[in-house]
């Protein structure tokens, strides 16, 4: 499942997230979601989430 759509994300659940240092490369890194920090409901290049351990990034897919 991708990360596109807010419905499907909620804290608690593991995702794999395109930091911003990494949008070049499109590393993924994985983490689990602290909280959601894009209020619309869909974003073309993933929903913003906070990570556990801080980080911020685009949810590529849901593990």
């Amino acid at each position: 499942m991708d990360g596109k759509n807010r419905s499907g994300i909620r804290p608690g659940i593991k995702v794999a997230v395109i930091l911003k240092k990494d949008q070049r490369t499109g590393a993924l890194t994985e983490g689990v979601v602290k909280r959601i920090l894009t209020k619309s409901a869909t974003h073309p290049h993933g929903i913003k989430v906070e990570l556990e351990s801080g980080e911020v990034g685009r949810v590529s897919r849901i593990l």
